[in-house]
């Protein structure tokens, strides 16, 4: 066990943990932040996406040993954030969610992906958001729905 000092969200939280536990465990049995989905425990399905110093990052991969003094930004957190509020104002517009699992790790990669690029070509949405799996399909809706917060994004400035 090791004691470490993360902060997520704005606020610095301290956990005493095994270094090579993943960060997703982290967050949603320590920190009872369980917005964040566990979805496959390898990578590939983007349940997990949170963001690390701004970057799309999957946290089930992730032990807590590598995060350091980094910045941890979960679901929680993205009502307070222009660009994830937009995102999830577009989400709600465009009707995307249907058994919502993999949402929070859907809108945590198109807020990533409209924070470098805020008028992202059909291209840019479908390369960024490749990683993320969407088990009901609602991929139309979703590029839909990042188009839109792109819009709104681009009107507020």
């Amino acid at each position: 066990m090791a004691k470490y000092r993360l902060s997520v969200n704005g606020s610095e939280k301290a956990v005493d943990v095994d270094p090579s536990t993943p960060l997703l465990w982290i967050l949603r049995e320590e920190l009872k932040l369980t917005g964040t989905k566990y979805g496959c425990g390898i990578s590939a399905c983007g349940a997990c996406t949170v963001h690390v110093d701004g970057v799309a990052t999957r946290s089930c991969v992730v032990p807590v040993s590598l995060i350091g003094k980094r910045e941890i930004v979960t679901i929680e957190a993205m009502a307070n954030d222009p660009v994830g509020r937009a995102v999830q104002n577009a989400w709600v517009e465009k009707d995307v969610v249907q058994c919502g699992y993999c949402q929070s790790g859907q809108i945590m990669s198109a807020v990533a992906l409209l924070k470098g690029t805020p008028h992202p070509t059909d291209t840019d949405i479908e390369e960024s958001m490749g990683g993320n799996l969407c088990r009901c399909a609602t991929y139309v809706r979703i590029r839909e729905a990042i188009t839109t917060a792109s819009r709104q994004i681009k009107g507020a400035a």
